[in-house]
């Protein structure tokens, strides 16, 4: 009998499931079924964002809030492996993708069940993927693997990229000057080469080995400097986050935290990256290693 895979994802921009598609395609050529699920909230999201409606979305998401989801109906009651794809929004889960891991019939499959995670991020993802596989291990889920595809571009680059894409609706060069917003072509492409590798492990039953492989064939990309800023950031965003919720006057501060955001992106994002690189980095390389070792690690 062939194996089953249910590929689960949330997507706006068709990103994410361009790269399950290829992701899954070395599973359909082997002859496996696979299930693709997208899916919706009740009360969707719209694509483009407002800058209004991105930044209202941040209190909830930060503080793994959840949403009701549109109705799904899954084909079986069991899989051979579950693809879980998700994004990082705001340093954390998405709200669907959190609403997601506490549906009682997701968290019913993910039990005793192979699990690969798989996310397309700006390039900021490691606090996200923290708080996903702490959701996989309350479901009592196998986590085998991991994938990060991320923007290339320099981080400064990147922010104006996104925010053309997010608010625009547009994947393309904005003033026909800058690289394209995302995760490249190429990469996306690369996401077969992926899968394959995980087909092998899949057809002798042996997972010991595949994230080492995963991470040769670049499947995860992590980036020493946007990890340092990013585990200062997920603590201002947590108390930004329960700051606004305690305020009567919640749109005032939504506001504040938009600015405090722009200026920590532009000016104190750039200032402790260089002291960082002077100062620490150099005399810190075991240490380096050791925390990308950790933040790596699947459970």
């Amino acid at each position: 009998m062939g194996k089953k895979v249910l590929a689960i994802y949330y997507s706006q921009s068709g990103q994410l499931r361009d790269i399950v598609g290829n992701l899954c395609l070395p599973f359909e050529e082997t002859g496996y079924t696979v299930e693709r699920l997208q899916i919706r909230l009740q009360n969707d999201y719209p694509f483009p964002w407002t800058s209004k409606g991105f930044f209202e979305v941040m209190p909830d998401c930060v503080l793994g809030k959840t949403a009701e989801l549109a109705p799904f109906t899954l084909k079986e009651t069991r899989y051979d492996l579950i693809i879980l794809a998700y994004q990082a929004w705001f340093l954390s889960p998405s709200i669907p993708f959190n609403s997601l891991m506490h549906h009682p019939e997701i968290r019913a499959i993910l039990k005793h069940t192979p699990v690969i995670t798989v996310t397309g991020a700006r390039n900021m993802w490691v606090n996200a993927f923290g708080k996903v596989k702490k959701l996989l291990s309350e479901t009592g889920a196998h986590h085998v693997g991991t994938i990060a595809m991320i923007d290339r571009h320099l981080n400064l680059v990147s922010i104006f990229t996104i925010f053309h894409w997010m608010l625009g609706g547009k994947k393309d060069r904005w003033l026909g000057i800058f690289p394209r917003p995302g995760v490249s072509d190429p990469d996306i492409a690369n996401a077969k080469a992926l899968g394959a590798t995980v087909v092998r492990h899949m057809e002798s039953a042996q997972w010991d080995g595949m994230q080492a492989a995963l991470l040769a064939q670049k499947g995860v990309a992590l980036k020493y400097h946007l990890m340092f800023m990013e585990s200062k950031a997920a603590v201002m965003f947590q108390l930004w986050a329960k700051w606004i919720c305690s305020r009567k006057k919640r749109q005032v501060w939504l506001v504040a935290f938009k600015y405090y955001l722009l200026l920590a992106l532009f000016l104190f994002a750039p200032i402790v990256y260089v002291i960082d690189r002077v100062f620490f980095k150099l005399f810190l390389s075991k240490h380096i290693k050791a925390k990308k070792e950790s933040l790596l690690r699947l459970n």
